[in-house]
């Protein structure tokens, strides 16, 4: 069985739960936004592709991956900017993030109202629904 994260439409940030289960965590930016015609990539998947390793699920075991990426004009991932920015300690994970991270689509970056390419980091949360919330 498959565990799917959801993706929410104008928020950069992932969160990985159980099967149809998305937590949105903070919003990232990109960039000095000094206009409502300047605007950061916004991920726009109706679902995620990032897929939660299953063995690491049954363990319980969660962490949050920084991405680099770049997207161009038209909003589509360059494949050749992915990077992992920050490790989740976890190289199951980390892979995981890198795999997904070519199927993610967004809405341009906007600079004076024109779509624009943009770099940015992109967190994924992998967070486990089994394992209780933490103070």
């Amino acid at each position: 069985m498959k565990t799917r994260l959801l993706i929410l439409a104008a928020c950069l940030t992932l969160a990985c739960g159980g099967e149809g289960d998305g937590i949105v965590a903070l919003p990232a930016t990109s960039g000095d936004l000094t206009s409502r015609d300047d605007a950061p990539p916004v991920a726009v998947n109706p679902t995620s592709p990032v897929v939660y390793p299953a063995a690491l699920a049954r363990e319980g075991i969660e962490g949050t991956v920084l991405l680099r990426l770049t997207v161009d004009s038209t909003g589509q991932v360059l494949r050749d900017s992915i990077a992992v920015a920050e490790s989740s300690g976890y190289p199951a994970l980390d892979s995981a993030a890198i795999a997904g991270a070519a199927g993610l689509r967004f809405a341009p970056a906007l600079r004076r109202g024109s779509p624009v390419s943009a770099s940015f980091i992109q967190p994924v949360h992998f967070r486990n629904p089994a394992v209780p919330e933490r103070p």
